[in-house]
């Protein structure tokens, strides 16, 4: 299992305990209880417990609030809560710098206009991003940004998020995902997701890195 935790490292090799993290990320964000009862418990046995724990806390940033609680209480009848919940109440200055460093390593050169364009739609969607999004939740350090972002791709391709996707595919390249184990992800959730949303998941991936 290749484990990622340095800045700058990179996911070369769609290992089994990814696949398998990557197939909740899609059934939590879109699926069915039966699919994600199935898929949890594939995971609880080819997975860190941790990594799961953090894929379903940050589905409520990509699938909402219910999904994450649905996810996270299918998950509770497996694993029950870690002795030690490192929820790393950080200073608000630390969740902005956290939040700015993530995100600017998942959009990398369209960072800038990111932010531009975010706070044209509203300021506070651009606060919220920041803080919320990458500061207090895709910027812990439990689970690698590579594996995050792969999963993201997931989510966003079950529920159909294209503009979304097409951002998340770019960020996963960002921050070392290799081309090659993005291809993998989206091969080992075709059975999750309805085919014409897989379609242009794999449509949209295939103009992006040609």
């Amino acid at each position: 299992m290749s484990a990622i935790d340095a800045v700058g490292a990179t996911l070369a090799h769609l290992d089994d305990a990814t696949r398998a993290l990557v197939r909740v990320a899609a059934v939590v964000a879109g699926g069915n209880e039966d699919q994600l009862r199935r898929e949890l418990q594939q995971a609880a046995h080819a997975t860190p417990h941790p990594w799961v724990e953090e894929l379903l806390l940050q589905t409520y940033l990509f699938a909402g609030f219910p999904r994450a609680l649905n996810g996270m209480r299918q998950w509770r009848k497996l694993a029950v809560i870690p002795n030690e919940v490192r929820d790393l109440q950080l200073k608000s200055s630390d969740v902005r710098a956290r939040g700015e460093e993530t995100c600017a390593r998942v959009y990398g050169d369209m960072y800038e206009r990111l932010r531009v364009n975010i706070r044209q739609l509203h300021p506070l969607l651009d606060d919220w991003m920041i803080d919320e999004g990458y500061g207090k939740v895709l910027g812990r350090p439990e689970l690698d940004l590579p594996r995050r972002e792969l999963c993201i791709v997931a989510a966003c391709a079950a529920t159909g998020q294209d503009r979304q996707l097409q951002s998340h595919l770019h960020g996963a390249r960002n921050v070392g995902v290799h081309e090659s184990v993005i291809d993998e992800a989206l091969h080992a959730v075709r059975d999750l997701i309805p085919e014409p949303a897989h379609s242009r998941a794999r449509a949209l991936w295939d103009r992006i890195r040609s």
